[in-house]
């Protein structure tokens, strides 16, 4: 069993409490990358399918883009910690490299691909929840992106249905990046480096700037306001319609 920080489990508590995102009988699908926040959120889920009267299920699923990845230390380390985990092979890399010019982002692709094999999954097995594990940092990024480079004002919902009937949850969209991180770190948690797992690098594809750019914004104006991420957490629930340019 891995140490998870009491803030941390507080904060995943509240958002479920808030947004209702796991109930009694759920069957959630956990999209498990080889990155820290995906492998934080499964051992958050497997502690609270134990902890909560609310009893869910949950299996998390690792889509592999047919790169020849290697993926044995993932699933050792799930079966060492009584995660259910399957391994789903696609041709994601390959379609990618047919598809896409060299001067194109193909991480847009690739997202939407590696959805649809998620959902594809989920659908065929009976799941009802998809697990994302995007944090308050992705969120505040998102929102900027779209405000500077789209002109809308969204960001990532705690939850949302799908059109083919899923429901999506982000139960670390309160948590911090750095409390992931800390996580992912105190605990040793075997994870790879982008590079090491990105396909669009491995292809020498043209990788986007607009989240980066939003990323150093942020940091910026949080050394400036510490309180900046408290502020946004609370603005994303705090819409006023009245006052923007709508008829």
């Amino acid at each position: 069993m891995i140490e998870l920080s009491k803030r941390l489990l507080r904060t995943v508590g509240r958002t479920n409490a808030r947004f209702g995102l796991l109930g009694a009988g759920d069957r959630v699908l956990l999209g498990l990358s080889t990155g820290k926040d995906s492998l934080v959120l499964a051992h958050i889920l497997k502690h609270f399918s134990t902890v909560t009267p609310e009893k869910f299920t949950f299996r998390a699923v690792t889509i592999g883009y047919g790169m020849n990845e290697d993926f044995a230390y993932l699933a050792e380390h799930c079966r060492e910690h009584g995660i259910d985990h399957e391994i789903i092979d696609t041709c994601i890399f390959e379609l990618g490299r047919e598809k896409m010019r060299k001067d194109t982002a193909f991480c847009s692709f690739c997202s939407r691909m590696r959805r649809g094999s998620l959902y594809s999954y989920a659908l065929s097995h009976g799941f009802n929840k998809i697990a994302l594990a995007h944090h308050l940092d992705d969120a505040a990024q998102s929102f900027f992106m779209n405000l500077t480079y789209n002109g809308a004002l969204r960001t990532l919902p705690p939850k949302y249905t799908a059109a083919n009937g899923l429901i999506v949850i982000r139960p670390l969209i309160l948590v911090r990046e750095r409390q992931i991180i800390d996580a992912a770190a105190k605990n040793a948690l075997p994870i790879l480096k982008e590079d090491d797992s990105c396909p669009a690098k491995r292809a020498g594809f043209k990788l986007p700037r607009a989240r980066e750019e939003a990323k150093a914004l942020l940091e910026r104006l949080e050394k400036e306001n510490p309180k900046l991420f408290v502020s946004l957490e609370a603005a994303f629930g705090n819409i006023h319609k009245d006052s923007f340019f709508q008829i």
